[in-house]
């Protein structure tokens, strides 16, 4: 069962915080998330699972940064948010998937727990302008069933910022 966007509000600030929340965000059964004006991108020319990939910033100027077919580029939200007791999920919005960009290659489904920014994989299917704090996507939550454990993760709770992959720490 998904929240209803007046559950998400009643739920503010006790089981889900969204910070900065406006209400002009909220949605029937989501709130829109908004691009910081920071991305990365890997410089290395090929990525490997085993280490730390290299990456640089781009700054989104105000009058907007195109985006090319073929690369990959890592965003977040502005909105820091916390959850407890739902699992949150992130979806594309569809006037954004409908210029052909997607907004994450795997990473949708949160934990129960999580707490930080969100790290978007964004690519595009065309060369395409985006814009800072555009509301880019959206995260709506599930009921969980039975008893769990909270996420704790020493590589991606409570980030202040764009996290690369943290795979290489796996191994």
């Amino acid at each position: 069962m998904i929240l209803s966007g007046l559950e998400i509000r009643k739920k503010l600030g006790n089981e889900i915080t969204i910070d900065p929340f406006k209400e002009t965000q909220l949605n029937p059964n989501s709130y829109n998330l908004t691009l910081h004006n920071e991305l990365l991108i890997y410089t290395d020319p090929i990525l490997d699972m085993k280490k730390e990939n290299k990456t640089k910033s781009l700054i989104i100027p105000s009058a907007g940064l195109v985006l090319n077919t073929g690369s990959l580029y890592l965003g977040r939200t502005n909105e820091y948010t916390i959850t407890n007791n739902y699992i949150p999920m992130l979806e594309g919005r569809s006037s954004i998937g409908r210029l052909g960009i997607s907004v994450h290659a795997s990473a949708g489904f949160g934990d129960v727990g999580f707490a930080g920014y969100w790290t978007l994989e964004i690519t595009c299917a065309k060369p395409v302008r985006i814009y800072p704090d555009i509301q880019i996507c959206q995260i709506f939550y599930h009921h969980i069933e039975g008893d769990f454990v909270r996420y704790h993760s020493t590589k991606y709770q409570n980030n202040q910022g764009i996290v690369p992959s943290q795979l290489y720490k796996d191994f």
